[in-house]
This record gives structure tokens, sequence and C-alpha cells, in this order.
């Protein structure tokens, strides 16, 4: 499959069941955590759980506008693309990240023995129990989980952007550069 359609098959199926409460931390490195949950193309009946973290950091350079970094995230031996193909095509499609780091470790990749639905349910009650308010939940297909777990870290900017512009301004009139 292609990088075009494995993008349009992710924005169709990837479903974030839970968020993260807090948002991004605005200047210092956030750690994204996340459970990948879909359904097993080897074991019919059967959830596939990809358990990971992204770390979102500033680069040690002062990048330009729109040029983030991603690693971890298997694109170049998934869709044979580097890391500028791959911020040109989201740019293409209107999709910008802010110039950080993205760094995803993914810790472990099991099978829970059950349908998608019981698997959500379960982690659900385990991330409830666990009172976890720091990881994502999220569905979506196997062969593309990457940009499944690309649009969760979208949503996660999208909820820090409102808050990090009050941050700076309250910062701004504090130091008294604003009024």
């Amino acid at each position: 499959m292609d990088i075009q359609d494995s993008w349009e098959k992710a924005l169709k199926n990837t479903e974030i069941i839970r968020t993260r409460v807090q948002g991004l931390l605005t200047h210092t490195t956030t750690n994204l955590p996340y459970i990948f949950l879909c359904e097993s193309s080897m074991n019919t009946g059967d959830t596939v759980v990809r358990k990971g973290e992204v770390i979102v950091d500033k680069p040690s350079l002062i990048l330009p506008s729109a040029s983030p970094q991603f690693e971890g995230f298997d694109f170049e031996k998934e869709f044979h693309i580097n890391e500028g193909m791959l911020t040109n095509f989201l740019l293409v499609r209107g999709v910008a990240f802010p110039s950080l780091q993205y760094n995803n470790k993914t810790y472990s990749v099991d099978i829970y023995e059950g349908g998608l639905k019981k698997a959500i349910q379960h982690n659900l009650d385990k991330l409830q129990r666990k009172e976890d308010v720091h990881t994502g939940l999220l569905t979506g297909v196997e062969d593309c989980w990457q940009f499944s777990v690309l649009i969760f870290i979208c949503t996660q900017v999208a909820k820090s952007a409102e808050t990090d512009v009050k941050k700076i301004l309250e910062d701004l009139k504090k130091r008294g550069r604003l009024y």
C-alpha cells in the first residue's frame, strides 16, 4: 500500500477513544504514552495491542517553522520515504506540526485474545483502575499504525494550542511586556 492510501485509511479508521488529560508542556519535554489497538490480521478475532509513547521535545538546533523531526515511526522501512518527504506529504494535506522532535518509542506489541470492542473496554478499565490520566487510547488499522499515532499527536498539539497562547500572554503580562 502506498503512503496516500495508508494516510486515507488511517484518517477513515483512527478513533481516539481517550485523550490525555494534560496538554503538551510548553517549555519542557512532554511524554505522550499511548495504547494503540487494532484487529489482528493474523489471528481473526484477536486484537493487536501496541504500547508506546511519543516524546515531544524542543530540538537542540533552532529549526525553521514547519520542520518537525520524526523518529521511531518506521516510515522509511514501511513506506520508503524519508523525514523530509513525510513532512512535505503532510504539509500538502494541510497538516503542519510545530518544529519539535517527535520520537516514537514502541515498548511492546502483544495480542489480546478477544475482539476489538472487548480490548477497548479492558484497556479503559485498566487505565481507570490505575487512575492513569496520561495515556491515550486509540484504535486504527494495523498496517498504518504510524499515521494513527500521528493523528493522536495532532489532537494533543491542537488541544494544547489555546492553553499555550494563554500561558504565553500571562507570562508577558507578568513581565510587564503586555498590557
